[in-house]
């Protein structure tokens, strides 16, 4: 498969504040397969019924830039671009608050498995009130392009997401109206994520409208908001004046392009209504709805008329934010401690499980979203978040946090004490100059670090730790610097490398060139399909190179492979899931990637809204997001 046809639905986090969550952890160790394991901090969107609302409205919705394209399934779409689908076109099935899929009404009557032998046939019946802007009722068309788009044999879609479209055999018109029969070559568990988002057939049925003709604009949409325009810095949807179901309470939904570090001055401005903050700007916030001063006057203005004007306009700002309401959750996405194990120390699996013992995952959780008081508690798998059905601590196959295992580990693998760091000598040898930034205790005075230096082979065992700098990214430095200060108890270095976010992903994770690195994934109601590739055991190509598709760390197992080629193909769900956990188990075993926390997911949003925020694994219903009244 090449790298335009791999699939998209997961790309890694890198956000400002990036690595904060959503929804939350309790306890660990899970019962019956269908109980969470722990206790879920539920969405917050401060929900109320239709009838308290105003059917009027134009809502600001912050994003982080303009999608280049509105096609979700192209390489570049990004959380923008499924902001807009979600409200514009069709959904066959939605996720509830544990990431379960919902047959969505307002498309289909009814979509079942009718036939498992001698092969899977699923049947869709659609809403007979569903139909596109341009009139026409969704139908078997719609359905027959899309799959042709994605399936994978015409290379001239440059599409990035494939996964189950390639198991379709065929797809015909049922015998009852708006009936539609796919029939699979191969058993799929996962068909309820197709055709969501289902574009018309005027965007999947050629090449070119493919490409490009669905970068600016949709020919036609089916949602309850339909799209007026995309400009350079905001995208505009209005109220649909075709659609079927529930009227949508807002006139208008405008997606605003605004870097996350100004979306605090925006919402203070009044130019925003929804926007997704950092830990700063909740504070910002709550010290205005306490009546505090949250901004300072700058020096540049201070004296006579500049400091009263400047006094004023930051009164002002304060008063404008004190309309706004913090709803927080976990997002379903958590940020994960990396081990590249494609080279170097960390290519022995003994070193990557001494890593990974020499870690206190609670408390680094703690350390994160304990300031924005969520839960801190450390995440127990790869593949599902807390509170998700299925969602099961699997961590047990590595183990817990544990200095003695560590560094038998360590000493099993070769690496012994080396009296101190390579090229030093004495008391100072003790101290790991230039690797730390916090070393310094009160008072600013240098602590001597309590561990010892191992090495092999006359070198030290020392790791590049690759964290990434700008906006938002504050956390995970923190996660990082602790995690070092962790390592070096066992005798392990990290050499911090901190890179700017434009190049962190393309030039350091993508290529490999890193040891210890951080970033987030989102996790997915579809692990069997989403996580494979994530998780995939690397494969050579035909020119010496390694194929990784999405596993950057490049450690993975036949087995495991195996495990989500079962679970894929099982069409029993609950077996299915347990394919999944078991999976996970293996995964956490071969310590490629530590799970740390739930990313937090902090939203500002206008006191006088209702329905829409912190979301969490929900599928937001746009039709319902409005003020009160």
């Amino acid at each position: 498969m090449s790298s335009r046809t791999r699939q998209r639905r997961r790309t890694a986090f890198l956000v400002a504040g990036a690595l904060l969550p959503l929804p939350v952890l309790a306890a660990c160790g899970s019962s019956s397969e269908g109980t969470p394991a722990a206790t879920a901090v539920p969405q917050d969107v401060g929900a109320s019924s239709r009838g308290g609302l105003r059917e009027s409205g134009t809502l600001r919705w912050a994003i982080d830039a303009v999608p280049a394209t509105l096609n979700t399934f192209q390489s570049d779409a990004d959380a923008a671009t499924d902001r807009v689908a979600g409200a514009v076109l069709p959904a066959l099935f939605t996720l509830d608050q544990r990431g379960r899929p919902q047959r969505n009404p307002d498309y289909l009557a009814a979509a079942d498995v009718i036939e498992r032998e001698p092969k899977q046939v699923v049947s869709y019946r659609l809403n007979k009130s569903a139909v596109w802007t341009d009139g026409r009722k969704l139908g078997v068309e719609d359905f027959t392009a899309q799959w042709q788009a994605l399936r994978g044999k015409d290379r001239a879609f440059w599409t990035a997401r494939n996964a189950g479209y390639e198991r379709i055999q065929k797809i015909e018109k049922g015998a009852a109206a708006g009936e539609v029969r796919v029939t699979f070559a191969k058993p799929y568990t996962d068909w309820r994520s197709l055709f969501s988002p289902l574009y018309p057939r005027s965007v999947m049925g050629t090449a070119n409208s493919f490409n490009d003709g669905a970068r600016g604009t949709l020919q036609a949409t089916a949602g309850p908001f339909a799209l007026r325009n995309k400009g350079r810095s905001e995208v505009t949807l209005v109220r649909n004046p075709k659609w079927w179901g529930d009227k949508a309470q807002l006139d208008k939904v405008v997606f605003a392009a605004v870097p996350r570090d100004q979306r605090t001055a925006a919402l203070a401005a009044g130019r925003l209504d929804v926007a997704e903050v950092d830990r700063n700007g909740v504070e910002k916030i709550h010290a205005a709805s306490k009546g505090k001063n949250a901004q300072t006057i700058p020096k540049s203005e201070q004296g006579a008329a500049g400091t009263q004007a400047t006094a004023a306009r930051v009164r002002r700002a304060e008063a404008t934010l004190r309309g706004f309401t913090v709803r927080k959750s976990l997002e379903p996405a958590y940020t994960q401690l990396a081990l590249n194990g494609s080279a170097g120390p960390l290519a022995d699996e003994r070193v990557r499980r001494a890593v990974a013992r020499a870690i206190d995952r609670k408390a680094i959780a703690k350390a994160v979203l304990g300031p924005v008081d969520l839960p801190g508690q450390a995440l127990g798998s790869h593949l599902m978040m807390v509170g998700q059905q299925g969602y099961q601590d699997n961590s047990s196959a590595l183990g817990g946090q544990d200095t003695e295992a560590a560094q038998a580990l360590l000493s099993s693998a070769g690496w012994r004490e080396g009296g101190g760091l390579a090229g030093e000598k004495g008391p100072q040898a003790r101290l790991d100059r230039g690797d730390h930034e916090d070393r310094a205790g009160k008072g600013g005075k240098a602590r001597p670090a309590d561990v010892r230096t191992l090495q092999k082979d006359g070198k030290p065992l020392a790791l590049r730790f690759v964290l990434p700098t700008g906006p938002g990214t504050e956390p995970l430095r923190t996660a990082g610097e602790r995690i070092s200060r962790m390592l070096q108890k066992v005798g392990i270095r990290t050499q911090i490398t901190k890179v700017g976010d434009d190049s962190y992903f393309k030039d350091h994770i993508a290529s490999g060139d890193y040891d210890l690195a951080l970033w987030s994934w989102p996790a997915s109601a579809y692990p069997a399909t989403d996580a494979r590739p994530i998780f995939a055991k690397p494969q050579p190509a035909p020119d010496g190179s390694l194929i990784v598709e999405q596993n950057y760390t490049r450690v993975g197992t036949d087995h495991i492979d195996q495990l989500f080629d079962q679970a894929i193909s099982e069409l029993d769900p609950s077996a299915s899931r347990a394919l999944v956990r078991r999976a996970d188990a293996r995964i956490w075993a071969a310590a490629g990637s530590i799970p740390l926390y739930q990313r937090p997911q902090l939203v500002a949003v206008r006191s006088n809204l209702a329905n829409v925020g912190a979301f969490g694994f929900a599928t937001p219903r746009y039709q319902d997001i409005g003020f009160k009244k």
